[in-house]
């Protein structure tokens, strides 16, 4: 879908033709100083598409997988406003109404002309714009325009994930081609399956050292065969308000599980397990990303929804394709491995500059991998601070070759092996600002086991806080996230008088503890906790995240002091009916969740991150000097 195929390209760069209509929010390809291109009519749902590009047959609805599916990607148009028809072949309005006089019904607004090229996918009407007049009715209905500022966030939001973003926004420009240069890999089922909408998203997003790539034979190690050289853990909030990213040291000691694996061949293999550094948990024995997730899932018990990994040409492509992006260096800098040789203060750096200073080491603080973390987090806030900015947001040709650079060197989970699934990430996690984005580092200590120090050991005093705060979704900023605090009436059934614990009646029942949560909470209820009005129900028919007792009014007392005795948050209360236990009486429901971790460990969430953690943290909207 460029000037070439049209015939009149010449030297035009395809992307230069491509100009934003502020009236309609899309982009219009405008060759040869033309006026801007008549809107594409869409089909409408219950029609057939006339076929996508090349005039090829295929339905009107397509299932969003694959390569080549259906994109659904822009913004559809109706027919053109004014018009109060669109006819099929080229019938006018004396056909119309000799078709109105056989009875026929005149063609539905929004079919193609013939010869007319459509767009892959359903067609979707924007929000914001009103229903077209019927046919045979005159005039047309305001439309109701929305700022600049709205259409460009519509695409863009805030930016995290600045691979996913830039591939979410130029992929709509030419599907086909951008869906070619994506390279999927399986994940083995270590992932939950893929993001939702609905829930918070967990990604893990991997830089590796192998040397693939034009320009790369002198970076990393020979004939490595990629190593997790660089890990974050990228977590953002069911309420997109907020979003956390953890770095993972690559030289941290962790147990690398047993890891099922699809080889190249399509052959399936188990990877033995082993103890070692983390960056090991990928290439090493021919492990795959998978195995990484897996080892991430053991080390913080958060469970990626998919894996994003990146080589040395993810860098240098990208910050190229924005213009390059604005660092500051607290001291001048000569680093003869990575060759970054810059005096201190800001510069505008891209390519291959760009790479050797997410690369150098041994210019900051103690030369050590953790000290090299911190600059690659103020890296990645100054190149997303570029992204969001209007110089990239307006500019077509930034556009199409971020797209380019983010297809070209990446490697996804199957879960998102086509441009409408990464469109459909990058929209959820353009919802998020990024002066709500935490970037910290996973606490560790030097390994107790060495004498010359080189690896680090997870810091057991810390790094827990960490992965709750990750699990039930807090914020390590000060944002105000949609449910902060609990309604008032969800606080007030904590309140009030709390039966005595003999005389609490329940039974117990799992839905997403581990085996024989249930009897563990009976036993310790009755031995420990005096409540001995308990039973042991069996599996839950549903598995839930969080632990909820259910109750009827009249036992609101017994409840509270069930709720006290368990650590039971007031959300977890929920007013309803009791049911009859094994003898008959009534009794309350307790439905242990994902969340139970054990028989007298309070089931309250950690509310906010502690002043510690704050201070480990950094945000991407803060201009911070390498040093």
């Amino acid at each position: 879908m460029d000037a070439q195929s049209r015939g009149r390209g010449g030297d035009i760069d395809p992307a230069d033709q491509w100009v934003l209509n502020p009236d309609t929010g899309d982009y219009e390809l405008r060759l040869n100083h033309s006026a801007p291109q008549r809107p594409v009519p869409s089909p409408r749902r219950s029609r057939s598409s006339g076929g996508g590009p090349g005039g090829a047959a295929g339905p009107a609805k397509s299932s969003g997988s694959g390569s080549g599916s259906g994109s659904g990607s822009g913004t559809d148009t109706d027919a053109p406003r004014g018009r109060t028809d669109a006819p099929r072949g080229r019938t006018g309005a004396s056909g119309r109404t000799a078709e109105r006089a056989a009875g026929r019904k005149a063609p539905e607004r929004g079919t193609p002309e013939r010869g007319t090229p459509e767009r892959e996918g359903p067609s979707r009407r924007r929000r914001d714009t009103p229903e077209e007049p019927a046919a045979g009715r005159r005039g047309r209905r305001p439309t109701k325009k929305k700022s600049k500022a709205k259409k460009v966030l519509l695409w863009t939001g805030g930016t995290m994930a600045f691979v996913v973003l830039a591939t979410a926004v130029g992929g709509y420009l030419y599907l086909e081609h951008l869906n070619n240069n994506i390279n999927s890999v399986s994940d083995d089922g270590a992932s939950t399956g893929g993001f939702q909408k609905d829930k918070a998203i967990n990604i893990l997003l991997i830089g590796t050292d192998k040397r693939t790539g034009s320009g790369n034979e002198g970076y990393g190690d020979a004939g490595s065969a990629g190593h997790a050289d660089t890990t974050l853990l990228l977590h953002v909030s069911k309420d997109r308000t907020n979003a956390t990213a953890l770095s993972i040291p690559r030289d941290l000691i962790v147990d690398i599980p047993d890891c099922p694996t699809t080889m190249e061949d399509g052959t399936e293999k188990t990877i033995p397990g082993s103890r070692g550094r983390f960056n090991t948990s990928l290439g090493q024995n021919e492990r795959t990303p998978s195995c990484t997730m897996r080892t991430v899932t053991q080390l913080t018990g958060i469970t990626p929804d998919n894996f994003m990994v990146a080589d040395f040409n993810a860098v240098k492509t990208l910050t190229t394709a924005v213009g390059g992006v604005d660092v500051c260096l607290a001291q001048d800098v000569n680093d003869k491995d990575s060759k970054l040789n810059l005096p201190k203060g800001t510069h505008k750096i891209e390519g291959e500059q760009a790479l050797a200073f997410v690369r150098t080491r041994h210019a900051w603080g103690n030369q050590g991998d953790l000290d090299r973390i911190k600059v690659q987090q103020q890296f990645l806030g100054a190149l997303m601070r570029q992204l969001k900015s209007s110089d990239t947001l307006t500019s077509p040709t930034k556009m199409v070759k971020l797209a380019e650079a983010g297809t070209e060197a990446l490697t996804v989970d199957s879960q998102l092996d086509s441009i409408n699934k990464l469109k459909d990430l990058g929209l959820e996690l353009g919802k998020l600002n990024i002066k709500n984005l935490a970037f910290i580092t996973l606490p560790v200590k030097d390994n107790p086991a060495e004498t010359v120090k080189a690896t680090v050991v997870v810091d057991e005093a810390q790094a827990p806080e960490i992965f709750e705060l990750i699990k039930n979704d807090v914020s390590f900023t000060e944002v105000k996230q949609q449910e902060k605090k609990e309604k008032a009436a969800v606080a007030a059934r904590l309140k009030g008088t709390k039966a005595p614990a003999s005389d609490v009646r329940v039974q117990v029942l799992n839905g997403g503890g581990p085996s024989g949560s249930a009897q563990e909470t009976v036993s310790w209820l009755q031995l420990t906790e005096g409540v001995g009005k308990s039973e042991n129900a069996g599996n839950a028919d549903e598995t839930l995240e969080k632990t909820t007792l259910e109750y009827a009014p009249d036992q609101a007392a017994q409840a509270r002091r069930l709720a006290d005795i368990m650590g039971l948050s007031g959300s977890g209360m929920k007013p309803g009916e009791s049911v009859t236990n094994s003898q008959g009486l009534p009794t309350m429901t307790l439905t242990l969740g994902e969340d139970f971790k054990g028989a007298g460990v309070s089931l309250t969430p950690p509310s906010k991150a502690s002043d510690d953690i704050k201070k480990s943290t950094s945000t991407a909207d803060k201009v911070e000097c390498a040093q």
